[in-house]
């Protein structure tokens, strides 16, 4: 068959601007996103320090995106109910999960996890990060980390500590600290942080590994004496208390951190709207002054570099979990 050259212009331009269109799909899909309410999964219970955060996060995006977004609790097994959820959804970009350091502990424990850590998932934003406080009885007689470790190492698993439960942020804080002061004490796992920590105040148990938002205010009350904090500087909420390396343990650090995950496939434009959103609510003064109330700071990192955060957490957790037989079935 013939084809005139006009013909051929036609077809050839019709071509073109096809070809055009479908280039400028992705920035389209950016400046229209969201196109409907969103929703963060969480997992944990309402009033934890991930949905107090998630709800606030969520405040912050429905003022910018102008679309409601609504918090969704789906607590149980250490946050891996709700990963499995969002590793299940539609990737997006409405469907976000805000997550702890505690994802990539259970990365570290669980032998058969219904998702992949890493590959089930977009990284879409890191949140803020603070540390724990090695907190011990009132009366417990060391009144430093050094005195601490003198202790434990004079009678081996003399010294109990408490945590939230097996694999959790608090048994890798004493489990990691065992490893690299060279002690060894005796885990005693509760179900969740505050009975853990009515009994150190009460003194059934000697010593916990506490978030700021639970344990600074027994601090402050007199109930616990704090013997460090877990970061690598000291936290301007107790600038008085030395950071565990300061006190004898370099290599001990451990900071409890938060971070926004979506399910793997997001559309790049989608992620990179989401990661500057979210970028520029950690700059705002409130944010981080809500931050500070938890003991944190805003962390703010590229969908890159939580990815390589995540995959260095997930190996180190492995390693302190393989080397103190911590497992949770």
């Amino acid at each position: 068959m013939n084809v005139s050259a006009t013909e051929c212009h036609k077809r050839l331009t019709a071509a073109l601007t096809t070809l055009l269109a479908l280039w400028g799909l992705p920035a389209q899909a950016q400046s229209d996103f969201p196109t409907r309410p969103l929703r963060i999964i969480v997992g944990f219970l309402p009033a934890s320090s991930n949905d107090l955060l998630a709800r606030f996060i969520g405040s912050k995006l429905t003022e910018r995106f102008g679309q409601q977004v609504v918090v969704e609790n789906r607590p149980g097994a250490n946050g891996i109910i709700a990963s499995d959820h969002t590793a299940r959804a539609t990737p997006d970009g409405h469907t976000l999960m805000l997550m702890s350091v505690s994802h990539t502990m259970s990365a570290a424990v669980y032998r058969n996890l219904p998702y992949d850590p890493l590959k089930s998932f977009t990284p879409v934003a890191t949140l803020g990060a603070g540390p724990l406080i090695v907190a011990a009885h009132a009366s417990f007689p060391a009144t430093q980390l050094k005195g601490l470790i003198e202790i434990a190492k004079a009678k081996p698993r003399s010294v109990n500590y408490a945590s939230a439960g097996i694999g959790g942020i608090n048994h890798f804080g004493g489990a990691l600290f065992s490893q690299i002061a060279g002690v060894q004490m005796t885990h005693v796992p509760y179900k969740g942080g505050a009975p853990a920590l009515t009994d150190v105040i009460a003194g059934q148990v000697q010593l916990m590994w506490g978030s700021m938002p639970l344990t600074l205010p027994q601090v402050r009350a007199g109930n616990v004496k704090a013997l460090a904090v877990t970061s690598t500087k000291r936290s301007p909420l107790l600038p008085e208390v030395p950071t565990i390396a300061e006190g004898g343990a370099p290599g001990a650090e451990i900071n409890i951190w938060w971070g926004m995950l979506a399910p793997a496939g997001m559309p790049a434009p989608i992620l990179g709207k989401l990661n500057a959103t979210i970028g520029a609510i950690l700059r705002e003064p409130e944010t981080a002054q809500r931050l500070a109330a938890m003991g944190a700071e805003p962390w703010v990192l590229s969908s890159a570099e939580f990815a390589r955060v995540m995959r260095a957490e997930i190996q180190k957790w492995t390693r302190v979990a393989r080397e103190s037989q911590i497992r949770a079935e």
